[in-house]
C-alpha cells in the first residue's frame, strides 16, 4: 500500500511539472524587469528565469515576439503585474496553451485610481477611470508582490518551500530597511516643496506612501511632441502651484524640459525610473537600487 501511494504521488509530481523534473530548475516567466528582479530574489538557484520585457523597454506598449508564446508554454509559473499593466499578457497566455500557474503579483494590493494623464495601457487609452497599475512604487506593496511570488513558487515546487520562504523573508527584511530609508530621506523635504511635475502618471503609490504630490500635466503624451498650448499650460501650472522641480522622463528633446523648467521658475530634476530597471551597470539595476536612485534624485531636486 505504501509503495503504491508513493508511486501515485511521485507520478503526479512528474505530471505537474515535466519540464522542471527533467531540467532540474523550475522555468519561470516574468513579464517585465522589475517583477523579474523580485522573482530572482525569491527563486534563487532553483529557477530558470525568463523576463519578457527587459531593462529599458516599455511594458505598456510591448508587442510579444513569436518566441514569447514558446517561453510561456514551457513555463511552470508565469508572474504578471495585473491591474491592466500588461494589456497583451492574457492573449499571449491563451495563445501559448500553457499549463503554467499564473501569479498576479498585485493580488491583495489596495489600488489607487489613476489620474488619467500620461499614456494609455492595454489599448492606448489612459487609465483615468481605472486603477493605477504601478503599485510597486510603494515599498510596502513590493512586499505583497514578494509574498505572492513566494506562494506561487511553493505551489508549483513544494520541495523548494524552505528555500523560497527563507529567500522571501531575507528580501522582505531588506525591503523594510529600504522603506525606513525612504521615509527618513523624504521626511527632510520641506512641506511646501513636496510637489513634483512628471509627465508619466506612475508615481501615485510613491506619493501616497511618502507624502509627495506628483502632478502629471495634461497634454503631454509619451508618443507625441506637446503643442505650444500644452507647454504654456504646464508653465502656468508650475508658476501657480509653485512647483519646485520638473521631471519629464519621456520628452525626447531635453531642451524642451529645460525651457519648461526655466520659464516656470522650477529646477530641472534628474531622471526618475518608473516602469523598468536600467541595465545591470546603470543606476537602477535592481528594484532596491531603483528606489534609492529615485529618492536621491527627488531629495536633491526638492532640497531635502
Amino acid at each position: 500500500m505504501l509503495n503504491r501511494r508513493y508511486f501515485i504521488t511521485s507520478t503526479l509530481a512528474l505530471v505537474a511539472a515535466p519540464a522542471f523534473a527533467q531540467a532540474g530548475k523550475l522555468p519561470v516567466v516574468a513579464t517585465f524587469s522589475i517583477l523579474g528582479d523580485f522573482v530572482r530574489e525569491v527563486g534563487g538557484e532553483r529557477i530558470e528565469l525568463t523576463v519578457l520585457v527587459g531593462p529599458g523597454s516599455d511594458a505598456h506598449v510591448y508587442a510579444p515576439a513569436p518566441g514569447d508564446a514558446k517561453k510561456v508554454a514551457a513555463a511552470g509559473l508565469v508572474v504578471q503585474n495585473g491591474m491592466g499593466f500588461e494589456g497583451w499578457i492574457d492573449r499571449l497566455v491563451k495563445a501559448s496553451n500553457t499549463k503554467a500557474r499564473i501569479v498576479v503579483a498585485t493580488r491583495g494590493v489596495k489600488p489607487i485610481k489613476g489620474q488619467g494623464h500620461g499614456h494609455g495601457h492595454a489599448h492606448g487609452h489612459s487609465h483615468g477611470d481605472q486603477n493605477d497599475p504601478h503599485a510597486w512604487q510603494s515599498v510596502a506593496n513590493a512586499k505583497v508582490y514578494v509574498a505572492n511570488i513566494r506562494d506561487g513558487l511553493i505551489a508549483v515546487d513544494p520541495a523548494g518551500r524552505e528555500t523560497y520562504t527563507a529567500n522571501a523573508d531575507a528580501y522582505i527584511k531588506r525591503l523594510d530597511a529600504l522603506d525606513a530609508e525612504a521615509r527618513a530621506a523624504l521626511a527632510t523635504i520641506p512641506q511646501e516643496r513636496r510637489k513634483v511635475i512628471t509627465n508619466h502618471d506612475a508615481f501615485s503609490y510613491f506619493g501616497a506612501a511618502y507624502g509627495l504630490r506628483f502632478i502629471a500635466p495634461q497634454g503631454i503624451s509619451t508618443d507625441a511632441a506637446p503643442s505650444a498650448q500644452a507647454v504654456a499650460r504646464i508653465i502656468r501650472q508650475i508658476r501657480q502651484e509653485k512647483i519646485p522641480a520638473v521631471f519629464l522622463e519621456n520628452v525626447a528633446d531635453p531642451r524642451l524640459a529645460e525651457r519648461i523648467a526655466q520659464e516656470g521658475g522650477a529646477k530641472l530634476g534628474g531622471s526618475l525610473y518608473s516602469d523598468q530597471l536600467s541595465t545591470a551597470d546603470g543606476p537602477a539595476g535592481t528594484y532596491i537600487d531603483m528606489v534609492r536612485h529615485n529618492i536621491r534624485v527627488l531629495t536633491a531636486a526638492l532640497g531635502g
